[in-house]
């Protein structure tokens, strides 16, 4: 199998809410237009049976596969999404959006707001994991889809699918969240508000309004610097790096002597190239917000669904633990849902569902011609 099989893939824009009283958000304000950034793979059925949507994590986006044109970038789940490959494309039609409050072509925090010409900053409305799913799902109903065959992401990505499954049950045939739960605890808050408060402390912040001017890269380097950390295991980090000191390091001093030290500021600098400090402050707290319970029972929180159900947890996670998984299934298992749990012994952390690749490739391809061949008998 050739790697990047796709070739070059560009993204593509769908706006609406153009006109009218806009898209409601939770947070009780309406936003017009929304503009979703999107790429799609494959080819769509005649009976638009073959659709799965796929759902990216915090710091990703619509650029899940192939060669990004003009970048000659790799898409982040590239090893999975193709012909032959876990999502393959040769029998599935892929589709991948940014986020709503993304900065990688849907409508964030830096976009320019049409009345004043300027980067909305902080005037750009809260949103949830609720908002971004209820965009997708305009978008799905742009492209003429009324059931999708799955739904599967990692970490955001999988609290997307899991509000897929709650939100619109009628929907989906299946989904398949990975490395992810149902409510944000309070380290992982925790850890996503110390990455907020070191952009927010970093001078050029500016209250958000920093565009035109120097951006906020120290902090928001040091909030991804923070953000590895969790998403590394101590086996992996400890097969990877050692206590490996670099050739030019100045014993004693301040600097990045150590092999970890480099890479996670290797990391950080190389993230304030691509992301938007703003979008890292709207969607982390998007994160923390997202809590599916709310209220409800585990008992009747899938009441009514119908999918099919894949969760995948791994071992050495510890930012989201096995712990969180198994409570999906649980309230899957009690709502009467056909699902099915599986935990990777895996030593990558939560980075593991986009290293696994052929644990996560075996699991997701049989399931998916499962799915997909009881759909072609009824």
């Amino acid at each position: 199998m050739k790697e990047n099989a796709l070739g070059l893939v560009k993204a593509q824009e769908f706006t609406f809410a153009g006109s009218g009283e806009g898209f409601k958000l939770e947070c009780g304000e309406s936003f017009s237009p929304v503009t979703l950034a999107y790429e799609a793979y494959g080819q769509l059925n005649r009976d638009k049976t073959n659709a799965i949507l796929i759902a990216h994590a915090l710091s990703g986006d619509a650029h899940a596969a192939g060669l990004a044109d003009g970048e000659n970038r790799a898409g982040w789940w590239d090893n999975m999404i193709g012909p032959g490959k876990a999502f393959d494309t040769d029998k599935y039609f892929i589709i991948c959006s940014n986020v709503l409050g993304g900065c990688r072509g849907s409508s964030g925090p830096s976009s320019i707001n049409p009345k004043t010409r300027k980067p909305y900053g902080l005037s750009f409305p809260s949103v949830t994991i609720r908002d971004m799913v209820n965009a997708q799902k305009e978008l799905i109903d742009y492209l003429g889809i009324d059931k999708l065959l799955s739904v599967a992401g990692g970490s955001m990505g999988g609290m997307q699918v899991l509000t897929w499954l709650a939100a619109y049950p009628g929907r989906l045939q299946s989904a398949i969240p990975i490395a992810t739960t149902l409510k944000h605890s309070p380290q992982q808050i925790a850890f996503n508000e110390v990455g907020r408060q070191a952009i927010i402390a970093d001078p050029c912040w500016r209250n958000g309004d920093y565009y035109g001017s120097a951006p906020p890269a120290k902090g928001l380097s040091l909030a991804r610097m923070i953000g590895h950390i969790t998403y590394m295991s101590d086996q992996s980090m400890e097969k990877k790096f050692g206590r490996i000191k670099k050739k030019d390091a100045r014993p004693f001093k301040f600097t990045a002597d150590f092999e970890v030290e480099g890479y996670l500021h290797y990391r950080g600098g190389n993230f304030v190239k691509r992301f938007d400090a703003n979008s890292y402050l709207y969607i982390s707290k998007a994160m923390d917000n997202f809590n599916l319970l709310d209220g409800r029972t585990l008992q009747g929180l899938f009441k009514g669904v119908k999918a099919r159900l894949l969760v995948i947890a791994f071992k050495s996670d510890w930012l989201y633990p096995s712990y969180q998984s198994k409570e999906i299934i649980k309230a899957a298992k009690l709502a009467g849902l056909e699902s099915t749990y599986c935990e990777v012994d895996s030593t990558y952390g939560h980075d593991a569902f986009l290293l696994e690749t052929k644990e996560e490739t075996h699991l997701i391809r049989h399931f998916l011609k499962k799915v997909f061949y009881s759909i072609q008998v009824r």
